[in-house]
């Protein structure tokens, strides 16, 4: 995911997200919430394909947190 920020779809996020636990919120609007106990922002990424790089870079730092935080 790193190696290729771009061309990822929604989908694949949402799996992601359920491997690591975090929520997903859909509000019913264009953009899906991602949110984790362990940490302090959410992630809001447009449920439009593909999607931008930014957002995944985001949702990066949001394991990233996750994962450092589960092995203190």
């Amino acid at each position: 995911m790193q190696a290729n920020s771009k061309d990822w779809r929604i989908e694949q996020l949402e799996a992601l997200a359920k491997r690591y636990e975090i929520n997903v919120r859909k509000t019913g609007g264009s953009h899906v919430v991602f949110e984790h106990i362990h940490c302090n922002e959410l992630v809001c990424v447009p449920a439009r394909s593909p999607i931008k790089r930014i957002y995944i870079k985001q949702f990066l730092a949001m394991i990233k947190t996750i994962t450092e935080g589960e092995s203190l």
